[in-house]
C-alpha cells in the first residue's frame, strides 16, 4: 500500500501542467493581432492604418526572464479603411509590396522589469532595411483561454520609428517621418 502511495505522489507532479512562468512557445494568434500604425498628415491630422495578416512566434522563459520574438507582417494586408490609399501605400511610394511583402521584428531577448516583460530590443526590416527598433510593452498578462482551453499571453507594446531611415521618404516633410508602430498581440501556447 505505502508502495502505491509513492507511485502515485511520484506521478501526481508528472500529470500537472506546467506553471506559466516555464519556457514556453507561444504561436501568435492572427484573429487577435493587428499591427497598426500612427502618422501625422500634413500637421492637419494624426491618420491610422492597421495591418490584418499577421504570423510569429514568442518564446517566454519566465523564470529566466527573457526570450525571443519573431513576428511577420503581411504588407500588402495594410488597412485605412480607404482603398485608394491603401493601393497608394502598396504601391513603390511606400511599402513597394510587390517586392517587400513583409515587414519583420526579431528579437532574441526580452526585458523585464521585475516579473513582468518591459521591452523587446531587437530589429525591424521594412523595404529591405533593417534598423535596430525597441518595442515598449504598456500591458502583459497571461490566462488560460476560456474557449480555446489554452493558455494565452497577450500584451500591448509600441515603438516610433522614423519611416525615412528604411527609405520611405515620399512626401517628407509634410507627411511625418515619425510613425507609432502599435502592436496588440496575443498567442497562444504551443
Amino acid at each position: 500500500m505505502l508502495t502505491s502511495a509513492r507511485a502515485l505522489l511520484t506521478l501526481v507532479p508528472a500529470l500537472m501542467p506546467l506553471p506559466a512562468w516555464a519556457a514556453d512557445s507561444y504561436a501568435i494568434d492572427p484573429r487577435h493581432t493587428h499591427p497598426s500604425y500612427e502618422i501625422n498628415h500634413f500637421g492637419w491630422s494624426t491618420q491610422r492604418g492597421r495591418f490584418d495578416s499577421v504570423t510569429g512566434t514568442i518564446n517566454l522563459d519566465r523564470d529566466a526572464k527573457t526570450g525571443s520574438v519573431e513576428v511577420s507582417i503581411d504588407a500588402n494586408s495594410i488597412s485605412t479603411g480607404v482603398d485608394k490609399l491603401d493601393e497608394h501605400l502598396r504601391s513603390p511610394d511606400f511599402f513597394n509590396v510587390a517586392k517587400y511583402p513583409s515587414i519583420v521584428f526579431r528579437a532574441t531577448k526580452i526585458e523585464f522589469d521585475g516579473d513582468v516583460p518591459a521591452s523587446v530590443p531587437g530589429e525591424l526590416t521594412i523595404l529591405g532595411v533593417t534598423r535596430p527598433a525597441t518595442l515598449t510593452i504598456a500591458h502583459f498578462g497571461c490566462s488560460p483561454h476560456p474557449i480555446f482551453k489554452r493558455y494565452v499571453c497577450g500584451a500591448e507594446a509600441s515603438t516610433v520609428i522614423k519611416r525615412s531611415e528604411f527609405g520611405m521618404t515620399k512626401y517628407l516633410p509634410a507627411l511625418g517621418d515619425d510613425v507609432k508602430l502599435l502592436i496588440n498581440v496575443e498567442a497562444i501556447r504551443n
